[in-house]
């Protein structure tokens, strides 16, 4: 069984599930985090949705490059969770399962291409913290 982050589901609500691919990208001292500012601000680990006949590791280098501008290499995966999330960008009440890897950030290429995205490299104990969800957390605290 994956572990579930956050708020259990609600009875009788509806809930998509959405699979997606996370990654934590350390240098020395320090990791890559995501800061959307929209719909409201909040610091992520970069990464985000599987499409439709996409594999988890193309996502994640997808995903890494469009928030971050960051080319990644040698992914490794270290587990899974689930939360019970409101989507507003998509209106739907979503089951996330957050696949989490770890990668080495390579170079930057370009400014994140996602609006309303930042790429922010931050101490890892003050991006433990910082981080949106406790699932992110957990699996940051475990580096």
């Amino acid at each position: 069984m994956i572990r579930r982050f956050g708020t259990p589901p609600e009875s009788g609500r509806t809930y998509t599930l959405r699979h997606g691919a996370y990654a934590i990208l350390p240098l020395g001292d320090q990791v890559l985090l995501t800061h959307q500012s929209q719909p409201y601000p909040e610091f992520q680990l970069p990464g985000g949705g599987i499409d439709p006949g996409e594999s988890p590791l193309h996502a994640l280098h997808r995903e890494v490059i469009e928030e971050t501008g960051w080319s990644i290499s040698t992914p490794r995966r270290l587990g899974a969770f689930r939360r019970f999330t409101f989507m507003p960008d998509y209106d739907i009440w979503a089951e996330k399962l957050c696949t989490i890897y770890v990668a080495r950030p390579v170079r930057q290429m370009h400014d994140p291409l996602e609006p309303g995205h930042s790429a922010i490299w931050m101490p890892f104990d003050l991006a433990i913290d910082a981080l949106g969800n406790p699932g992110d957390q957990h699996f940051l605290a475990q580096l």
